[in-house]
C-alpha cells in the first residue's frame, strides 16, 4: 500500500494530466492498478514506481500509468434506452435534416459503445432500405492500449455476452481464432483516435450527436464545466448529447436543454 504523501502527489499528477479526480482514501485502487506494471518496468513495489516517476521523465512509463488508471469497464448497448432513442427518434430526425450524420463517442474505451451505435445504424438502415444517409462515428479515449483494442475489434467469450442479444451476436460478429470479430459493415463507420478531454477539441470538427457517458463522474466540477462547454462548441445546431444515467449537465453549463421522448430523455444543444 502507498503512503499518504505518495497518494496525494499521484492524485495531483492524475488530475493535472487528464482531469481525473481520485478523491480520498483510494490508495488500494491506485496500488491495485499500478501493480500490474511492476514486472513490465522492473520495479519491486508501487512506491518505487511512483518515486521513479518523480525523479526522471519516462514518457513510456507515464503513458502506461495513465492507461492503467483511466481504463474502465464497458459493455454493449449499455443502459439500453440511449440506443432506442437513437434508432427511433434521432436517426430519422437527423437524416431528414442533412446529407450525413457525424457521431462522437467520447471515452469510448475498447470500442463497445462506438460499435453498438454502428449496429443500431445498420438495423435502422435495414428498416428503410430506400434511402441511406452516411453515418461516421469517431471514438476517442486517453488510453493508447485500449484504442488499439478498439481498432482490432476482436472480443473474447466473456465480453461478447455483456449486453448483446443472441441475434445481434449472430448478425454482427464473425468467429476468428482468438475470439469474435466485429463485421466489416459495422467497423467501416468507426474510427478511433487518442484525445485528452482536458485539451482542445477544435480539430475534431462538428458533430450531430455526442455520447459522453459515465465520463464526467471522474472529474471535478470545474473540469465538468470545461468539458461540457467544449463539447457544445463542437456540436452542430440542434445536436444531441447523451450523458451517463447518474450524470447531469445543468449545474455546469446552460448550453443544453432536456428533450423527453417515448424511450427516455436526451440533451439537445440550445439554439
Amino acid at each position: 500500500m502507498i503512503d499518504s504523501r505518495d497518494y496525494e502527489e499521484f492524485s495531483r499528477f492524475l488530475q493535472d494530466c487528464c482531469g481525473l479526480v481520485l478523491g480520498d482514501s483510494r490508495q488500494y485502487l491506485v496500488s491495485s492498478r499500478l501493480s500490474r506494471l511492476l514486472d513490465e518496468f522492473d520495479f519491486k513495489s508501487v512506491p518505487e514506481l511512483l518515486h521513479a516517476m518523480r525523479q526522471a521523465p519516462n514518457p513510456r512509463l507515464r503513458t502506461r500509468v495513465i492507461d492503467a488508471m483511466t481504463t474502465n469497464e464497458t459493455s454493449w448497448f449499455r443502459d439500453g434506452f440511449p440506443f432506442e432513442i437513437l434508432r427511433h427518434v434521432l436517426l430519422p430526425e437527423l437524416a431528414a435534416k442533412g446529407s450525413s450524420i457525424k457521431v462522437w463517442s467520447s471515452g469510448c474505451s475498447s470500442g463497445q459503445e462506438a460499435y453498438s451505435i454502428s449496429m443500431v445504424v445498420s438495423e435502422w438502415e435495414e428498416s428503410r432500405p430506400s434511402r441511406k444517409v452516411p453515418v461516421s462515428i469517431l471514438g476517442t479515449d486517453l488510453s493508447e492500449k485500449i484504442l488499439d483494442d478498439a481498432r482490432r475489434a476482436v472480443y473474447d467469450g466473456l465480453s461478447i455476452v455483456r449486453g448483446l442479444s443472441e441475434s445481434r451476436r449472430a448478425r454482427f460478429f464473425e468467429t476468428v481464432t482468438d475470439g469474435h470479430k466485429v463485421v466489416p459493415e459495422v467497423q467501416r463507420r468507426c474510427r478511433f483516435q487518442k484525445l485528452n478531454l482536458i485539451d482542445s477539441y477544435a480539430a475534431l470538427g462538428k458533430f450531430d450527436l455526442v455520447f459522453c457517458r459515465n465520463v464526467l463522474i471522474y472529474f471535478s466540477g470545474e473540469t465538468k464545466r470545461q468539458v461540457l462547454d467544449g463539447i457544445a462548441r463542437q456540436m452542430n445546431p440542434g445536436g444531441y448529447l447523451f450523458l451517463g444515467a447518474s450524470e447531469t449537465a445543468g449545474p455546469y453549463t446552460k448550453a443544453f436543454e432536456t428533450v423527453r421522448t417515448d424511450y427516455g430523455s436526451v440533451l439537445r444543444l440550445k439554439s
